[in-house]
């Protein structure tokens, strides 16, 4: 395989938060470019990971296969990872896509907020992916062509009212991914963000308002409302091995509404 290669055909994949629209398009995207992706998501989502799973196994020509994981628990994690390499043989890639979002309940001031809901957002959008990578570390290194991708948000450089705890757990996602390509790229392992702008999608639709998201979409370069699909690309890139010089690195999509 080589550095200029885009075929994912054989890659293993640990890909977090599935069940989500946005997840399960990767898991998707994944399979349908030949890689092999173990889906994680939390226990009681089983059913709809384990359906999730199965229909892009389907279509193929990866495999996918759903390991229950919540990433907040080191054993969990530890055992996604583990699943990785037992059914597959090894690992090559990480997607850190679980976060706290849709569950945040609403928009609320700062003021407003408590030291609960700091805690979760921050034990499962910061603590949990640093987990994840922890436990993935090794495997990666030992694959030799290591790659994470952290998702993080465009709201981390424009702010977003309601919403400060979330919109600092994303900024604090900016920084463990430098930190974490500093550390690892001597294992050949690259750390990149993807920073997404406003997805129209349910968890989205959940939080806000159709007249909020219709102009988010009129405020971007390309005008119009972003979707899941919209960031494939740009992921499934830097998890694979045409990517390999690159880390440390956040790459924004979101149709030019945020210029770096």
């Amino acid at each position: 395989m080589t550095a200029t290669d885009l075929s994912l055909a054989d890659r293993v994949v640990l890909l977090t938060g599935v069940t989500g629209d946005i997840g399960t398009t990767y898991v998707k995207a994944f399979t349908a470019a030949g890689a092999n992706v173990v889906a994680a998501d939390l226990p009681d989502l089983t059913d709809a990971g384990e359906r999730i799973a199965a229909e892009a196994s389907e279509t193929g020509p990866g495999r996918a296969v759903f390991v229950p994981c919540d990433i907040t628990d080191e054993a969990s994690v530890e055992h996604g990872v583990q699943t990785a390499v037992k059914t597959f043989g090894g690992l090559h890639s990480v997607v850190n896509n679980a976060a706290i979002y849709r569950t945040l309940g609403g928009k609320r001031a700062l003021t407003e907020l408590t030291t609960a809901d700091w805690e979760l957002v921050l034990r499962v959008n910061v603590i949990g992916m640093w987990q994840v990578i922890k436990a993935a570390a090794p495997e990666l290194a030992a694959s030799g062509q290591g790659r994470i991708v952290n998702i993080a948000s465009v709201v981390a450089r424009n702010g977003a009212p309601g919403f400060a705890h979330y919109v600092a757990s994303k900024a604090a996602v900016e920084g463990l991914t430098r930190s974490a390509a500093r550390e690892l790229g001597v294992d050949g392992t690259t750390v990149n963000a993807v920073s997404p702008g406003l997805v129209d999608d349910a968890a989205t639709r959940d939080l806000n308002s159709g007249e909020y998201l219709a102009a988010a979409a009129g405020a971007r370069a390309i005008p119009r409302a972003m979707v899941p699909e919209d960031l494939v690309g740009a992921v499934t890139w830097l998890a694979g091995p045409s990517s390999g010089f690159v880390t440390g690195q956040t790459l924004i999509v979101d149709g030019g509404g945020v210029f770096v």
